[in-house]
């Protein structure tokens, strides 16, 4: 069975989330963060699993504009400037429904990496 087409989106820019709103009264809202560190785009998935790369220090990251692309997808334009990958009515669903289960994965795969969803800040030392 496909996935239902929101019939709104909105963008929450305070909270950085994205909402969907489907035609039989269900909404969710995902994290922009989240949108990014699991970008369908082969930059960020490659072109196959074991070429996917992991997204660190994406804690703030916003959004500058959303497209619709045809009938079957959005395009977000990200203000760390990543805006390749189409975001298919069934990945975004699939993403909303299952939105911990992504989340705790993408919280383990940075442990294990000793990586931060925090940007790095270098120290500028005057001389």
């Amino acid at each position: 069975m496909p996935a239902p087409t929101p019939n709104r989106v909105h963008y929450h820019k305070g909270d950085r989330e994205l909402e969907l709103g489907y035609p039989d009264g269900q909404t969710y809202r995902l994290p922009i963060e989240l949108l990014r560190v699991y970008s369908p785009s082969a930059e960020v998935q490659g072109h196959h699993p074991s070429e996917a790369v992991l997204q660190t220090g994406k804690r703030h990251v916003g959004l500058l504009d959303i497209s619709q692309t045809g009938r079957y997808a959005l395009k977000l334009h990200f203000d760390d400037g990543h805006d390749t990958g189409l975001y298919t009515w069934e990945y975004l669903y699939d993403m909303a429904i299952h939105r911990q289960a992504w989340w705790d994965d993408y919280l383990a795969r940075l442990e294990r990496a000793g990586a931060s969803r925090d940007a790095s800040v270098i120290q500028i030392h005057q001389v």
